[in-house]
């Protein structure tokens, strides 16, 4: 296996201003080529501790991937520090300058002392040209190994690993082994308790095959992993703790598939031609906003209702004024005509509802904080359940989006 470490820098990665997406979307798409990202390194912009860092790479893992710290600005010194690493200069690069111009082409007073600048890179290096911004894109060859330094900007890296990178790097280093992952989403069980339940399954895997629990709210992602030489052997294992896996935990099998569950909701909509619509109180337009945030929803997704009052409920969705008085806004009868209501309104084929007391206030010792309505609907079919999550908000919130989707996938599968 070829191992990799991929270097994050900036001081906003480290406090947290900036969250690193960059390392866990490099790591996904490296694993599917071969590639075994071992370590990930976070560091700040100060020289010595970018110098520690790739030493300490270049040590322990044949490829180093590196973001962050090539921008104009004076904070930007990565390209400095590269050149003191390498014991090299920078130097002017008429061809980078090219790039650049074109970049900046459609901006008037882009091309400035700093953004020049971006021209100069490292004598001893490979460039390769970025044509999504102004950050030159380094690739060094030392003793065999290889470090690559990217923009930080996440569009940026992903348009060089996707069309320079990773195919240098699959040129530079043939891959003999096969990594191979199998996921499953399995509900009704704490983590503690599927860990025990799966004792015996886990103890009798092939040394080479690993079994990762990846908890979220309200359900669990199970990973297999196998690495090994033999394609088509490896192959045949991991089909056979598949079968071993799907025989244990039956019916709690949500789904086998790698994406998050929105994903895969999206592909299934997609591919039955179904149309969904949501009527939110307790998730606040949370769950309208993870469909949104996936290209191509429109193909299906059609729009909802955030009724977070008792009027909006009434007025928008025609749920009934002497249930809410009788039964309150978080309840079956409540919730379910929420469902129908969003479903006429946009006239779909699915729905999915949310009414629940996501805390840390509002709740009675009937319906304590963490008490959740939950209705979805699929053709002529309605189904509601209660359930009690945590006392935590931000996790209720994210449990009644993960169980209603959960409920209308598992609704539309068995139609």
């Amino acid at each position: 296996m070829i191992k990799v470490e991929i270097i994050t820098i900036g001081d906003e990665l480290l406090i947290g201003q900036v969250i690193d997406t960059n390392s866990a979307w490099m790591a996904g798409e490296l694993n599917k080529i071969g590639f075994d990202v071992q370590y990930k390194t976070t560091v700040g912009d100060n020289e010595q501790d970018i110098l520690d860092a790739f030493e300490k790479a270049f040590s322990r893992a044949s490829v180093v991937l590196v973001t962050g710290g090539i921008g104009p600005t004076k904070d930007d010194i990565t390209k400095h520090t590269l050149c003191k690493f390498f014991n090299t200069r920078l130097i002017f690069d008429e061809k980078t300058l090219e790039t650049v111009m074109e970049v900046i082409s459609g901006y008037k007073k882009a091309l400035n002392e700093l953004t020049r600048n971006q021209a100069y890179v490292p004598e001893n290096c490979t460039v390769i040209q970025n044509k999504m911004g102004t950050a030159p894109i380094t690739w060094f060859e030392k003793n065999g190994k290889i470090l690559v330094s990217m923009p930080g900007v996440p569009y940026e890296m992903k348009w060089a690993m996707n069309q320079e990178i990773i195919p240098r790097l699959q040129a530079f280093f043939p891959i003999s082994d096969s990594i191979q992952h199998q996921s499953f989403w399995v509900k009704n069980y704490p983590e503690s308790l599927l860990a025990i339940y799966l004792e015996m399954f886990e103890n009798e895997l092939p040394e080479h095959i690993k079994l990762a629990y990846l908890p979220t709210s309200g359900l669990i992602r199970l990973r297999l992993t196998g690495k090994g030489a033999d394609k088509e052997n490896l192959c045949q294992q991991m089909a056979e703790q598949r079968k071993k896996l799907l025989a244990l935990l039956k019916d709690d099998i949500v789904s086998e598939d790698d994406n998050v569950l929105e994903n895969i909701l999206d592909k299934l909509l997609k591919d039955k031609g179904l149309t969904l619509s949501v009527a939110e109180s307790c998730t606040g337009g949370k769950l309208a906003s993870l469909f949104t945030a996936i290209p191509g929803c429109s193909q299906y997704f059609l729009g909802g209702v955030v009724s977070y009052s008792n009027e909006a409920k009434q007025n928008i969705l025609g749920v009934n004024a002497s249930d809410i008085e009788k039964q309150g806004a978080v309840s079956q009868a409540v919730v379910e005509q929420m469902a129908l209501g969003a479903r006429k309104i946009f006239n779909s084929n699915c729905s999915i509802a949310t009414s629940g007391v996501a805390g840390p206030d509002g709740g009675t010792p009937e319906k304590p904080v963490g008490t959740v309505w939950i209705a979805v609907s699929f053709k002529d079919r309605l189904l509601s359940r209660k359930f009690l999550f945590s006392k935590n908000r931000e996790s209720n919130i994210l449990r009644a989006c993960n169980t209603g989707m959960m409920l209308l996938l598992e609704m539309v599968h068995s139609k």
